[in-house]
């Protein structure tokens, strides 16, 4: 196995490599692989500075690498300068003479299955291998035939280039200028011109130093993703083996190490290794000769461990783990790997977390320490879900949702559903009650006869001793699984992501659920009263009766608008956001979040329309009437516009909670995008 020690220079040419050798200076005959195709495809390559770990060569072979100078000419090839070498691999510049186009050239040892797997891969954030050919003659007897794979020359340097920028620039001084510094001091060393007019550079000088690791992180979460569709595992993620374009787009490269399922003739030992200091828990087990880990143990939860040490390296200028006391090297004995086992088994350590920049979002911290669990089955199953973590590290707004800040009453709230939403139902619907029990005597009761009066008040109390409590039931039924789901996610459980699918769905539900509810009482109440006066007493006319009506219109319009914001403004903001820590989402959440926005709109023309139906019902009575309810209606009147311009606030924060939401669960949704830009 390989390991770089992070004081490897960076050649700034390797940057704009894709891989870790050169072409020969060989006169020799190049002959195509017969079962490669000259099609175009993505891969990641090696780096010169960590070149194949693999079986040795030979020393015929390493004779003719030796061979392999500056200034030779290969078959369509002009070696323009050296971008490094290794001990299995040299790396070039080289001008393809047919196409004129520049790209970086290999030249190792044909052992190995590197090109398959690379053929697999085809990516925006991976290194794009173009082809391989063969160099057969001029070998020595012997020895392996040379193999020499071209792909796309990266002139952005490598982010262990960048590393050394952070390492020597003051926390309160990182930005992420920083990273198109390095990416341009990269270019200059080449020759290159920095490019002019790139919203991609424009984006990244706007970044915060840890928005900018999490920019980086994201880009290679999809790469680490795509390879493991394609069932393809690095294996050896670090710095040095990420290139940089000229905007600073970062690419993964060298896949040497690497093991595809989908090639023939492998297995997961074949080339297996790695960089110590960079291995999760369970690469170092299968290092060790002493532990009954295998290679074929390993999937691609041991490369987001090592992608997370890479980001926690670049968010702080040092890794999460000391291992300078336990010697590690390029191999290590048992010592080393007890060691680093014992470091790791821990998980991270309050003084790397003393090192985290002040302005590192919770959410960031989270999504890194959640990536270095010693456990896999805690990490995040797969790179799109860390991807999707990283995007809402991205967007202040969600992050702050996701993670409040420690005396935030959102998360102060959060355990509290059961009062709140009872608060919220509650208050408004009592209300409510004042009001229609006003409007309702001065009509009509206090113009009964007092018998009939007497039997209202026994209506009343049973009417209300039934239905109230029976709304409260049925509300709490209908959040029993929100209410489970988050009270097991607080204690630490653990759901499937059926479980976590189905809370998320209540959760946005629950709000016009229990509005519903509220106002299906209403409505039975409003034919209620009126039905059980009439059994009772001859006193009731039908007038009486189209009051009561009246009065249950007006007040299912204030039990379904007010109770609905603020339900669902807490559900929101305090509830929805703890799935976002657990659980995987998809576009289908952002179609339940944007059904909720448009939902919002008919619930706020709702809202304004109740001090609107009081003015209208005392238009329909007589005005000998009018006197009589006046105070009641002005109070409403009023009462509703302020309430009206309070739930107008909530709405237009809830809209942009829901906005920010949906752009973090569907990030290249099409309609995330354009509400986005509007």
């Amino acid at each position: 196995m390989s390991a770089e020690p992070e004081t490897t220079p960076d050649p700034p040419q390797a940057a704009e490599s894709v891989a870790g050798a050169a072409s020969p200076d060989f006169d020799g005959e190049v002959t195509t692989q017969a079962d490669q195709p000259t099609r175009t495809t993505a891969a990641p390559f090696d780096m010169a500075t960590q070149l194949d770990t693999g079986p040795g060569s030979g020393p015929g072979t390493d004779e003719a690498l030796d061979r392999i100078e500056v200034g030779t000419s290969i078959g369509d090839f002009d070696l323009l300068t050296g971008l490094g070498s290794g001990a299995f691999a040299r790396v070039f510049l080289a001008r393809q003479r047919s196409l004129q186009r520049l790209v970086a050239v290999k030249v190792s040892a044909d052992h190995g299955t590197e090109p398959q797997t690379l053929a697999q891969l085809d990516h925006d954030y991976i290194v794009r291998v173009f082809d391989q050919q063969l160099l057969e003659s001029g070998r020595a007897r012997g020895s392996r035939r040379l193999r020499f794979l071209y792909m796309q020359f990266l002139p952005g340097g490598t982010l262990l280039g960048a590393l050394r920028w952070v390492r020597a620039t003051p926390p309160e001084e990182r930005n992420g200028r920083l990273l198109l510094d390095a990416v341009d001091t990269a270019m200059e060393e080449k020759g290159e011109i920095r490019p002019t007019d790139s919203s991609v550079r424009a984006e990244i000088a706007t970044l915060s130093w840890p928005e900018t690791v999490a920019w980086l992180g994201r880009r290679l979460a999809e790469a680490l993703d795509y390879a493991a569709s394609h069932g393809v595992l690095h294996r050896d993620v670090k710095p040095a083996n990420v290139l940089l374009t000229a905007e600073g787009v970062p690419k993964l490269a060298d896949f040497n190490i690497s093991f595809s399922r989908n090639v023939e003739g492998t297995s997961p030992v074949s080339y297996f290794g790695g960089s110590l200091t960079y291995m999760s828990p369970e690469q170092l087990e299968a290092c060790h000769p002493g532990r009954e880990r295998s290679a074929g143990d390993l999937d691609t939860r041991a490369d987001i461990y090592s992608l997370g040490v890479l980001l926690w390296e670049l968010l702080t200028g040092a890794k999460p783990f000391d291992d300078t006391t336990a010697g590690a090297g390029d191999q290590g004995d048992d010592t080393t790997l007890e060691a680093m086992l014992e470091r790791r088994s821990t998980g991270v350590d309050e003084s790397a977390l003393e090192r985290l920049p002040p302005d590192c979002p919770a959410a960031l911290r989270r999504v890194l320490l959640t990536c270095l669990e010693p456990d896999r089955d805690r990490r995040w199953p797969n790179g799109a879900m860390l991807a999707r973590q990283f995007d809402t590290c991205l967007d202040p707004r969600a992050r702050e949702l996701v993670d409040p800040a420690p005396d935030s009453w959102r998360l102060r709230l959060r355990p509290w559903m059961v009062p709140v939403l009872l608060f919220a139902l509650g208050v408004p619907n009592a209300l409510a009650s004042l009001y229609n029990i006003e409007h309702n005597h001065q009509l009509i009761v206090s113009r009964l006869s007092e018998e009939a009066q007497r039997n209202f008040v026994i209506i009343t109390g049973i009417v209300n001793s039934i239905l109230f409590p029976m709304g409260i039931a049925v509300v709490l039924y209908l959040a029993r699984y929100v209410l489970r789901v988050t009270r097991g996610l607080r204690k630490g459980k653990r759901y499937d992501s059926d479980t976590l699918r189905r809370a998320r769905r209540d959760t946005l539900r629950l709000g016009d659920q229990a509005v519903a509810v509220a106002f299906t009482l209403w409505v039975v109440a409003g034919f209620t009263f009126p039905i059980a006066l009439r059994l009772t007493t001859d006193d009731l006319p039908a007038r009486g009766v189209w009051h009561f009506l009246a009065s249950q219109a007006v007040c299912g319009a204030i039990a379904v608008a007010y109770p609905f914001f603020l339900a669902t403004f807490y559900l929101v903001r305090c509830v929805y956001p703890i799935f976002l820590r657990h659980g995987d989402v998809s576009s289908e959440d952002a179609g339940w979040l944007r059904n909720l926005d448009k939902r919002c709109n008919g619930y706020l023309a709702v809202a304004a329309s109740v001090p609107l139906l009081a003015v209208a019902g005392v238009t329909f009575l007589p005005p000998t009437d009018i006197a009589e309810v006046i105070v009641a209606v002005r109070v409403l009147c009023v009462g509703g516009i302020i309430a009206f311009v309070g739930t107008y606030v909530v709405f237009r924060a809830l809209e942009a909670d829901l906005r920010a939401l949906e752009r973090v669960v569907s990030p290249g949704d099409p309609v995330t995008k354009r509400l986005a830009a509007a």
